[in-house]
């Protein structure tokens, strides 16, 4: 998914959700092209996108495949040359439901398609058990989104990130609900995914490293509608703070089932909440700065610029606002090509080790390099609250 003060946990076998949790579907679709005709001397290159574009959070999977699709479309419109070969770029997208199971089916789905590179999956839940189809394939794999530091940490040289981990998303989250917010009981609810958990462990930890009470550990799931038992038993701690790991698909609902019952805590999420989806979601539930999530990236300065170009052709392309990913997406095919017309090749084994030393690629989140593990340098943090029915941004951090 799936924050700069902007995608988790052992990975949850077949039914969790990660970063970052939508509804298991029986079969994945086929696959959706999205390309410019094939020139008659060239050849064609093939990159996969995953995400869940079935589901409860499908309207994130959906924004990350737009922000693949404008970045094909811009690129073979512009031209891409791969050693001295004109090349068209073939968009394969694949719905994997924000279920594990789904996610390594497709997964095994665009590695016998042979295709050069992957930008996905959207959650951890997915990412981490797909990626090692990909590591065993030789595939790249960039997920935009997935922040659960296990990804990175399995030790395959296919794996990259766009944002910053849950250990510096839940981290930061924490030390803001005490330091800042000044909450001196804090109650922790998570949805049992890879993601959700994940982020939650981590707030839990900041928390009382800075001095905070945790006052209350509940989980639900990634499907629940009905959080009134939870949140009677937290109401008797009497919160300063309700921390939720999990999706805006949840969180929704939650915050009005809250607000029903009267309690009256600061409400704090990861980037699986930092959407518009969840103000629409939350509506009238959802007080002025009552609400404080955190957005895995994020840019500022003379950065800030590219970003909001890159929003206004997205909104006149597909006529909707970016959700939270879609430009991490784009970058992540961007960054991607270009490492295959600097090796020559888009042959995996040849272009791999350019894209592991990409430096300071100029992208429309800001300068992107990746570490040993394939993290990303210098991730950003996007800090936000809901005022006046809207996201605005209160910091970025790195």
């Amino acid at each position: 998914m799936h924050f700069t003060v902007k995608s988790t946990l052992t990975v949850l076998a077949a039914a969790t959700l990660l970063m970052a949790c939508g509804k298991k579907e029986d079969a994945a679709p086929a696959a959706a092209p999205a390309s410019a005709p094939t020139p008659a001397n060239g050849s064609i290159v093939k990159i996969g996108h995953v995400g869940p574009i079935s589901g409860a959070i499908a309207h994130l999977g959906k924004d990350n495949e737009n922000g693949a699709r404008l970045a094909i479309e811009e690129l073979n419109t512009a031209g891409v040359m791969i050693d001295g070969k004109k090349v068209t770029l073939e968009l394969m997208t694949e719905d994997d439901a924000a279920d594990p199971k789904q996610g390594t089916a497709v997964a095994q789905k665009l590695v016998d398609a042979k295709v050069s590179g992957v930008v996905g999956h959207l959650n951890s839940g997915t990412t981490i058990p797909a990626s090692k189809l990909y590591s065993d394939a030789g595939i790249p794999q960039v997920s935009p989104s997935a922040t659960n530091p296990k990804y990175t940490r399995q030790g395959f040289k296919t794996a990259f990130r766009m944002v910053a981990d849950d250990t510096q998303l839940g981290g930061t989250l924490g030390r803001y609900a005490v330091g800042t917010l000044k909450g001196k009981a804090i109650a922790v609810i998570d949805d049992r995914t890879a993601y959700g958990q994940g982020v939650a462990e981590e707030f839990a930890k900041a928390v009382e490293a800075a001095g905070g009470k945790l006052v209350a550990k509940e989980f639900t799931t990634d499907k629940a509608t009905d959080f009134n038992a939870i949140l009677t038993t937290i109401k008797g701690t009497k919160p300063d703070v309700v921390f939720f790991g999990g999706m805006d698909a949840v969180a929704g609902p939650m915050l009005k089932q809250m607000k029903a019952l009267g309690v009256k805590a600061k409400f704090m999420g990861g980037d699986g909440i930092c959407s518009t989806e969840l103000v629409k979601l939350g509506g009238d539930a959802i007080a002025d700065d009552q609400v404080y999530c955190a957005e895995a990236g994020g840019v500022e300065g003379e950065d800030k610029a590219g970003m909001d170009e890159f929003k206004a052709k997205f909104k006149a392309k597909f006529g909707t606002d970016v959700q939270v990913y879609a430009p991490y997406v784009y970058d992540a095919v961007k960054v991607m090509v270009a490492a295959m017309v600097k090796a020559n090749s888009s042959d995996p084994v040849k272009y791999l080790p350019v894209l592991a030393a990409t430096t300071d690629y100029k992208g429309v989140t800001g300068p992107i390099s990746f570490d040993e593990k394939g993290d990303i340098k210098n991730g950003a943090l996007t800090l936000k609250t809901v005022r006046a029915g809207k996201l605005e941004t209160l910091a970025v951090i790195r």
